[in-house]
C-alpha cells in the first residue's frame, strides 16, 4: 500500500518506536494518523508536530472495552500498527508469573485485541494492512528477557494465523523483527542499538514493498540470515547473552 493514501493508527505512540513511526508517517505525507497511548497528555509533543493530521486517542490495549470502542472513533483506518509493548527482565525460573501474564496481556493479547477490533474496519475501507511490531527474540530466546521472548514468539505465531485468516479480505499482515533499539524500554540492554527513526523508516519501506517479514536493522538482518542457515547456532548464541 502507499503510505500517502493511508489513514493509520499507531499504538504506544507516545515514545520510542511508536513516536518515530508517527513522525515517519507524517514525513511520508500520510493523510491522517491516530496516535494512541494510555495517557493522552503524553502525546502532546506529537500533536504539536501537526495537529491537523495527528489525532490523539486514549487506549490501553489490555482494556478490551477501550479497544472495542476505537472503531467508532477511528472508522477510516486502513493501516493498523500494533506497536505497544512492555519488557520485563528475569529468567524463566525466577520471573514472577504475574510479570509473565502482564507481558502476554500487552504484547500478545493487546495486538490480538486490536486486530480483532480493526479487521472489520479495514475490510469495510476496501482493504489495507496490519503491522505487528515483534522482536528478533521471537526467533530465538535471550534468557534475561524470558517472558518478553515468549510473548513475542506467541505474537509471531498469532501474526501468521492472522495473515492466513484475512488473506481473502484484502488485508496484508506484516511482521517486524527489530533487534535492540535505542529506546527507554531497552536502556538496560548492553548491545549496539538502532535508532527508532531508522527502524520506522525501514518499516514503512517494507510495507510499501509488500515485504511480509521485515527485518529493519543490521543485527536483525544478520540474525535472520544465520537463523535460516542454522537456527540451533542462533539459539546457542542468544543463550549465551
Amino acid at each position: 500500500m502507499k503510505i500517502q493514501t493511508a489513514t493509520a493508527l499507531v499504538t504506544g505512540a507516545n515514545r520510542g518506536i511508536g513516536y518515530a513511526l508517527v513522525e515517519a508517517l507524517l514525513q511520508h505525507g500520510i493523510e491522517k494518523v491516530y496516535a494512541t497511548a494510555r495517557d493522552v497528555k503524553s502525546l502532546e509533543a506529537l500533536i504539536a508536530i501537526d495537529s491537523s493530521r495527528v489525532i490523539p486517542l486514549q487506549v490501553d490495549v489490555t482494556d478490551r472495552n477501550l479497544v472495542n470502542a476505537l472503531p467508532t472513533q477511528a472508522a477510516d483506518v486502513n493501516l493498523l500498527i500494533n506497536n505497544a509493548g512492555i519488557l520485563s527482565f528475569g529468567s524463566i525460573l525466577d520471573i514472577p508469573t504475574e510479570a509473565i501474564a502482564s507481558q502476554f496481556e500487552t504484547n500478545f493479547y493487546g495486538s490480538l485485541n486490536m486486530a480483532r477490533a480493526f479487521v472489520p474496519v479495514i475490510k469495510h475501507n476496501k482493504g489495507g494492512a496490519i503491522v505487528n511490531i515483534l522482536s528478533v527474540v521471537a526467533l530465538a530466546s535471550m534468557p534475561g528477557v524470558s517472558a518478553y521472548n515468549a510473548s513475542k514468539a506467541a505474537a509471531w505465531s498469532m501474526t501468521q494465523s492472522l495473515r492466513a485468516s484475512v488473506a481473502d479480505q484484502g488485508i496484508a499482515v506484516y511482521a517486524v523483527f527489530p533487534g535492540p533499539v535505542d529506546t527507554d524500554m531497552a536502556a538496560e540492554i548492553a548491545l549496539d542499538k538502532t535508532s527508532p527513526a531508522d527502524i520506522a523508516a525501514a518499516v514503512l519501506a517494507g510495507i510499501e514493498a509488500e515485504q511480509e517479514d521485515i527485518f529493519p536493522d543490521p543485527m536483525s538482518t544478520q540474525i535472520y540470515a544465520a537463523w535460516k542457515q542454522d537456527h540451533k547456532a542462533v539459539e546457542r548464541q542468544f543463550a549465551a547473552m
